[in-house]
């Protein structure tokens, strides 16, 4: 029993120490330290990227994308298609139309890769009919898939912009592939046709929506740069096909439609590369052009050649005082061309500058003999007498005018008050003070008359001054001294004389007599004060 207790543990032991080895080798296996070397090369040849190689031939971008006549080098347009020198519309924004430009010779690559730059923009909220990226074994240059013929042998990528299945599942991009014997669906977007798809908005957006179609290894993979930023690189995942079969050769294409609602599908550049595997050699020029592309390239030449010849003798036919200079006399070169432009427009930006200038100091002497005459006319109408300082305008004169004016207004409310204190001492009788009412009345009569004598000289006054606005200001100041020292003298004189009466004669009507004396003070004290306002303003006018 001992010697088999003494076992156990060791036989434990062992058991636990060779699965600590075993683990031990499964871990340096797992992270390549004494793996397989072939498998490990086979890791490190996966990660590696493909080599790109730019396709001129089968690419197109601005600015100078037509040439004169108004085609697209290696390209060709079809339908409602208008190209332009920085975008080719493939559709515009008009009901049913269709349009597709498609590379004139076929792609032979193994791998590619395809980058193209869009705009889709409309006025709607919602836009039809959207627009397609093709790689078909023909051109498909008119038909009623997005403007391209149905029924293709190869792979299209649409941009739908209408939801024609009423679903709510538009804009999307949707991958469709076909063999050449299948109609595509198009009241149901190619739903069941469809080998995938992503929802992405690429309407109306800030900046042009980027599409990047790879095709490699037979997984075609569709990355989209939704047009939020300006980062050209700013790719997200969309769509993703593995297994993808198609033609070895074909036609690369873009189309666009549109139905009762239209959209502008315009396409900035379509850039295509051919991508070769890691460990394989890429292609060369040589290899690419044949012999016969050669020759005929050669041929271009020599023609373009000759012309230029020709037009070079034509020129010196024409200028034969330019003959016996140097070449770089007689044509300009980029720089010089630039400077000659910048120095132009520098001479227009003086000229212009110059007629600023003008126009400015005529505007300038209008204004001044516009001030010189008002200042004339002003000085015409509110000049005193000729040869005195201190000249008063138009409105000056008029304050003048209102102020005796509202002096005249106070005489005769002075007047009416001591009509009414006549009137009433005249209808008093006292036995005992005959001679007091006889004089009191005389007393009145003669203020009566000098207020009369005041109104005549304040209404020829008036009158002066209405009809000449050149009326001397010293007359109106002694005027208005003379009318204030009158008028004091006449009221106290005239207290005086109503309070002794008063307290002699009637003192049954006192309380009457007072007020009416009252009413006359206050109309004396109104005209004093008018009469200070003129002989202030006089007085500041000499000055």
């Amino acid at each position: 029993m001992a010697g088999s207790r003494h076992r156990g543990p060791q036989a434990r032991v062992r058991s636990l120490f060779c699965a600590l080895l075993l683990s031990l080798s499964r871990f340096a296996e797992g992270d390549g330290m004494g793996g397989d070397p072939a498998a490990a090369g086979a890791a490190g040849t996966a990660a590696a990227p493909p080599h790109r190689r730019f396709e001129y031939k089968y690419s197109f971008k601005g600015p100078h994308l037509v040439q004169s006549d108004g085609t697209v080098p290696f390209w060709a347009h079809a339908g409602n298609a208008i190209p332009s020198s920085d975008q080719i519309r493939i559709a515009p924004s008009l009901k049913s139309q269709r349009g597709s430009v498609w590379t004139k010779t076929k792609a032979a690559f193994e791998n590619w890769e395809v980058e193209v730059t869009f705009r889709v923009t409309g006025r709607g909220r919602i836009g039809a009919d959207g627009l397609a990226v093709w790689y078909t074994e023909n051109q498909g240059l008119e038909g009623p898939v997005f403007g391209s013929a149905d029924m293709w042998n190869g792979v299209g990528i649409f941009f739908d912009s209408f939801d024609n299945d009423g679903k709510k599942n538009n804009p999307a991009i949707v991958i469709i592939g076909n063999n050449g014997q299948i109609h595509y669906d198009h009241q149901n977007d190619g739903a069941s046709q469809a080998l995938a798809s992503c929802q992405r908005d690429f309407r109306n957006k800030p900046y042009p929506v980027r599409a990047k179609i790879t095709y490699y290894q037979k997984t075609l993979t569709v990355m989209v740069n939704n047009g939020f930023t300006p980062d050209k690189n700013d790719y997200e995942f969309c769509a993703k096909v593995d297994n993808m079969v198609i033609p070895p050769q074909g036609h690369f294409g873009i189309s666009a439609a549109t139905g009762g609602l239209a959209d502008d599908h315009d396409v900035l550049s379509f850039l295509t590369f051919q991508l070769t595997e890691p460990g394989k050699e890429p292609p060369t020029p040589d290899k690419e052009i044949s012999e016969k592309e050669k020759e005929k390239y050669q041929e271009e030449f020599e023609h373009f050649q000759q012309e230029l010849d020709k037009k070079k003798e034509e020129f010196q036919k024409g200028h034969p005082d330019l003959q016996g200079h140097p070449a770089d006399e007689i044509f300009e070169s980029v720089g010089d061309r630039e400077l000659r432009q910048i120095f132009e427009g520098q001479n227009r930006i003086h000229l212009e500058i110059k007629q600023l200038n003008r126009q400015l100091d005529m505007i300038l002497d209008e204004q001044r003999r516009y001030v010189s005459s008002l200042t004339e006319e002003i000085s015409k109408r509110g000049a005193g007498i000729p040869g005195q300082h201190g000249q008063i305008t138009q409105q000056e004169m008029d304050t003048v005018v209102n102020t005796q004016h509202e002096i005249l207004r106070q005489v005769n409310e002075m007047k009416n008050s001591m009509s009414d204190t006549v009137r009433l001492v005249s209808g008093l009788q006292h036995p005992g003070s005959a001679g007091g009412v006889y004089e009191s009345t005389q007393h009145f009569n003669d203020i009566k008359e000098h207020l009369h004598i005041v109104k005549r000289d304040i209404d020829h006054l008036v009158q002066r001054n209405t009809d000449s606005a050149r009326s001397s200001c010293q007359k109106i100041l002694l005027t208005t001294i003379f009318l204030c020292v009158h008028h004091v003298f006449c009221l106290v004189t005239f207290t005086s004389r109503l309070l002794t009466f008063s307290e002699a004669c009637i003192p049954t009507v006192s309380v009457q007599y007072y007020e009416n004396d009252f009413q006359v003070v206050c109309n004396l004290r109104n005209l004093f004060l008018a009469c200070c306002t003129v002989c202030k303003f006089s007085s500041d006018g000499m000055s």
